[in-house]
């Protein structure tokens, strides 16, 4: 079992963020919330239990910086695909490569990884996106060109987008 480290981001324009990553890379993003919520989502998922070292989540808390402040356009961290299931890992490698500023639909999604017909499943894998932002799923919006869906929120989802510059509201 890997280890995994976890701490808090808290100067971001969305409130704060909580991280954790494990020796294969990044496994969970979370906005808001409590230390205690954020750990008992984390203890669900992953064994062993994580531990509090701001030092692991330098590069992370650092790139999510350089984000927000509109200096970085493409993460380059390690991420573990291995916390999602295979249809999810398939649907948010594709959302990954989701150039900044640009949007896509779910069933864009759909007819790209090769089934029209997994419209919800699109969706439903977006929407339990462990690692928000890093792997945009902000960047996914309905058929109608709404916003549709995000853990953060919607008014998180829309703000993310205005900072890429790809949502006027």
């Amino acid at each position: 079992m890997e280890n995994i480290w976890y701490a808090q981001l808290e100067d971001t324009p969305i409130d704060h963020i909580w991280a954790a990553v494990s020796e294969s890379g990044l496994i969970s993003l979370a906005f808001r919330g409590t230390e205690a919520e954020f750990l008992a989502g984390l203890k669900k998922r992953h064994k062993p239990d994580p531990v509090p070292d701001p030092d692991k989540l330098g590069q992370v808390f650092q790139q999510l910086s350089r984000y927000f402040s509109g200096n970085l356009k493409e993460f380059n961290l390690p991420i573990c695909w291995a916390v999602m299931t295979e249809f999810q890992q398939t649907v948010l490698r594709y959302v990954s490569a989701i150039p900044y500023g640009q949007l896509r639909t779910y069933n864009d999604i759909a007819h790209i990884i090769g089934n029209p017909k997994t419209i919800r499943a699109v969706g439903r894998a977006n929407a339990t996106n462990p690692i928000p932002i890093v792997v945009p799923c902000h960047r996914v919006i309905g058929s109608n060109g709404k916003l549709t869906g995000f853990a953060g929120g919607l008014e998180t989802k829309a703000a993310l987008l205005r900072l890429e510059g790809s949502w006027l509201l």
